[in-house]
């Protein structure tokens, strides 16, 4: 029996397009879905052998979703799926135990063996992915139960940070100044002991902070 395939994105084309690319090789895809709460029931329905998830979906994103399938199905193998090659998406994908993240400007060649090695149960993680996330995943405190008496407007600023959002971005969003951002994220990394962006993105993911 071939491998069973999942294509969550919230363009039609997108989905189309991969049942086309994979329809020389052994993989079917048997479910396609747009949005959070469709990929839930769809997974539920079917346990697809391997989920290619969007990370930008309406409403509740792709990287929630992933978190959602975790703790529903723990064993359920997903890969995310993204235009984007953003560090932050990469850590969070990582920390909420993606088997992968793979781009879309991928090859036909390249798309259907990183299935098929998903499916078989082997990571799809990069030497290069994880070089950017490796000090995120393996510093001694991120792997402890440690607590950062974070205030509430750090807190916010450290989910914009793990949601890939520039200084600028935030600085925007909360209407605060730019420097005023800047302070923040160094006093974020320092409370919970990390030295970068990436790492406290995987920090806050793991503590349910983003």
């Amino acid at each position: 029996m071939g491998i069973t395939l999942m294509v969550v994105d919230d363009q039609e084309v997108i989905q189309i397009g991969v049942a086309a690319l994979v329809a020389v090789s052994d993989i079917t895809v048997v479910a396609k879905a747009a949005t959070g709460s469709e990929t839930l029931e769809l997974v539920a329905a079917h346990r697809p052998d391997v989920v290619l998830l969007d990370v930008r979906l309406p409403g509740e994103d792709g990287l929630t979703t992933l978190g959602r399938i975790k703790q529903q199905f723990p064993d359920q193998v997903v890969v995310m799926f993204s235009a984007f090659d953003n560090p932050k998406y990469v850590a969070k994908a990582a920390a909420l135990g993606a088997h992968g993240y793979l781009l879309k400007s991928c090859d036909r060649k390249t798309t259907i063996d990183a299935i098929e090695r998903a499916a078989a149960g082997e990571s799809l993680w990069t030497r290069e992915q994880m070089r950017r996330v490796r000090g995120a995943l393996v510093t001694p405190r991120l792997n402890a139960d440690v607590e950062a008496a974070l205030t509430a407007r750090e807190a916010e600023v450290l989910r914009a940070v793990t949601n890939g959002q520039t200084n600028e971005q935030i600085a925007k969003t909360l209407g605060i100044s730019y420097e005023t951002v800047k302070e923040h994220v160094q006093h974020v990394l320092r409370k919970v002991g990390v030295e970068t962006r990436t790492q406290a993105a995987v920090w806050a993911v793991r503590h349910n902070i983003a």
